[in-house]
């Protein structure tokens, strides 16, 4: 005899067919609003500040949505163009001159430029890594992002330890944009093969999203094209 089939009953396909539509929507639907989010976000502040003579809303019948954004990246480019330049580098150590000299907004100042200056500098080696640490007991294990090695006087103090130190971020989940910089002994951090990308949505999926694991000469080649890079 063969076996039969069992028939789903409608309320089942009809389920089936929802979950599988909301897989498909949802995504879109969400990357959708929050692209648009930012789209106004960046428009809010930066369309008041442009002269009405140079605003085209002015001349036309509808909203541009994405003016204000596209003039805030020509603007920053042209200023990056600028500061390279004599005058403008000139004009960009008054402004900083300015600011070092203010009490409490210096802190501030300092502080974000030497973020910005590291991030942008370090871009083809800082936080593109993901890597596992034990934490937080032996035993456990968490996901990390190596930033850096130790520098400045806490790599000092760290070498008169005779320790080889990195520093690494720890993301909480399910929102890894807050977390805990740790240094860690070089030898207790165990790489991973996947992308900063790939740790990412696993952190933020809670575990459910894991990227598939690539195969042994996949990665093996991807490691031999950086080390010729490098």
């Amino acid at each position: 005899m063969t076996d039969l089939v069992p028939r789903q009953s409608l309320a089942m396909r009809l389920r089936n067919n929802f979950l599988t539509g909301l897989v498909i929507c949802a995504p879109i639907a969400i990357t959708i609003w929050l692209t648009w989010t930012f789209i106004r976000w960046a428009d809010s502040w930066v369309k008041p500040y442009i002269p009405a003579q140079y605003n085209p809303e002015n001349y036309l019948q509808f909203a541009i949505p994405g003016f204000g954004l596209l003039t805030a990246l020509v603007l920053i480019t042209l200023v990056g163009f600028l500061g390279k330049n004599l005058i403008g580098r000139t004009i960009v150590e008054f402004g900083d001159g300015l600011f070092n000299r203010t009490p409490l907004v210096r802190t501030v100042h300092k502080s974000l430029k030497q973020i910005f200056e590291t991030v942008l500098k370090d871009k083809g080696t800082s936080f593109n890594k993901a890597a596992m640490i034990e934490y937080p007991s032996p035993g456990l294990w968490a996901i990390v992002f190596v930033a850096t090695d130790a520098r400045g006087e806490i790599a000092t103090k760290f070498k008169a330890m005779g320790k080889d130190m990195v520093a690494c971020f720890l993301p909480p989940t399910p929102f890894p944009t807050a977390g805990w910089l740790v240094y860690l002994p070089r030898e207790k951090i165990v790489p991973l093969d996947m992308s900063a990308e790939d740790a990412a949505k696993l952190i933020i999926s809670v575990g459910l999203v894991t990227p598939p694991e690539k195969p042994l000469q996949l990665v093996e080649s991807e490691e031999g094209s950086s080390k010729k890079k490098g």
